[in-house]
């Protein structure tokens, strides 16, 4: 690695594990949640996604930059992930799309970065272990002493996070950016469905998937009340994505039960408004030991898999679901944890898994058409 970036860097585990390696991205000291992903790809998505936000990447694919960054590819307006660990940095990238290297853009945004270390021993400590606290440093201060600071970092289990990344005002989306590039259906109806989308972390790929299916957005604050949102007289309320522990989320999961008792309005929950959703129907959630965070996670439950892309380190606890009114509809067919869950008597429904990352294969894009034809038949019925 001639080309790899110099300089000394040293990730700190709370356990007391310690790996050095070299200095990449920005040069300085970050703590967070020391995870890993398991995608070949996406590295950008990735460390733009509002979900990651406290935590430390570990990237188990063997090199990163081979595509640099662009525009395009930006789930938020910067990072959102603190800290990266990688096993090696292309040096030079190579893509039709690239406008900066990885590197540099990392720079650019104080997103700290460790190489050259043994990502996959690291992988498997984390898998025995659990996901845990860490600290990556470039600034020359010795493992020690990074291990003492460590010791007052709070875990992540009681932290709400979606409030410290939700917009502050309220915004509409109209279009896709991803227009000519993504080829998946598109639907135009006479007049848009009006959606209300609840921003607990919201990924703009799940924007364009809403606009795609004929919604017209309107993007309001995770602080928003019922009052709030029933004054946009929506159609429809999509619940997001987003970082942190859903329990800490009250009121997100006040918001839901609120919401849920309005007469037929369709709800859709993905990941952390899945989460909610489950929360504000009388289940509890469970922290995973190392969370499910990649491209190929298989889920379904009537002989139909769905080839989908995960990124949660919490789980809804499938015995603490009203069994009455709440149906398991997937799986997570790898650990047999709840992947997706239905009202039995109301249009309300979510999906721990993306449905709009589409990682190759385009299984769960479903969920977005079902939500319009809910509020179709909500219309319908109105007519």
């Amino acid at each position: 690695m001639s080309d790899s970036p110099s300089g000394q860097a040293h990730l700190v585990l709370s356990d007391g594990t310690v790996l050095t390696g070299q200095a990449f991205g920005h040069r300085g000291v970050v703590v967070g949640e020391v995870v890993f992903n398991t995608g070949m790809t996406g590295y950008q998505e990735v460390l733009t996604d509002p979900s990651y936000s406290g935590q430390l990447i570990t990237f188990t694919y063997p090199e990163l930059g081979n595509t640099g960054v662009n525009p395009d590819d930006q789930e938020a307006d910067q990072p959102h992930a603190k800290g990266v660990i990688a096993r090696q940095i292309a040096p030079r990238p190579s893509n039709w799309r690239c406008h900066q290297p990885l590197e540099a853009w990392m720079d650019r945004h104080g997103v700290v970065g460790i190489c050259g270390v043994d990502t996959r021993a690291l992988v498997r400590h984390l898998r025995e272990g659990g996901a845990m606290n860490g600290v990556i440093s470039s600034d020359g201060r010795s493992p020690e002493a990074l291990f003492q600071d460590l010791q007052h970092v709070p875990p992540m289990e009681g932290l709400n996070l979606a409030d410290r990344v939700s917009t502050r005002q309220p915004y509409s989306w109209t279009s896709s950016c991803a227009v000519g590039f993504d080829q998946r259906l598109r639907h135009r109806p006479e007049s848009p469905y009006r959606v209300v989308a609840i921003d607990f972390g919201i990924k703009r790929a799940i924007l364009d998937r809403l606009v795609a299916h004929g919604c017209e957005v309107t993007v309001l604050p995770a602080s928003s009340n019922a009052e709030t949102v029933l004054s946009q007289c929506p159609e429809g309320v999509f619940l997001s994505n987003g970082p942190g522990d859903p329990a800490a989320v009250n009121g997100g999961i006040a918001l839901a039960r609120e919401l849920i008792d309005q007469p037929d309005l369709p709800l859709f929950g993905i990941c952390l408004g899945h989460q909610i959703l489950g929360l504000a129907l009388g289940g509890s959630t469970f922290k995973l030991a190392y969370g499910h965070r990649g491209l190929n996670h298989p889920c379904g439950t009537t002989g139909q898999v769905e080839i989908t892309s995960q990124n949660h380190g919490f789980a809804l606890d499938a015995a603490t679901l009203p069994s009455d009114s709440i149906e398991v509809t997937h799986i997570n067919l790898n650990d047999r944890t709840v992947a997706a869950l239905s009202h039995r008597h109301q249009p309300v429904f979510g999906v721990q898994y993306h449905p709009e990352a589409s990682p190759g294969p385009h299984d769960a894009d479903h969920h977005f058409a079902r939500f319009v034809a809910l509020m179709e038949e909500q219309r319908a019925g109105r007519g």
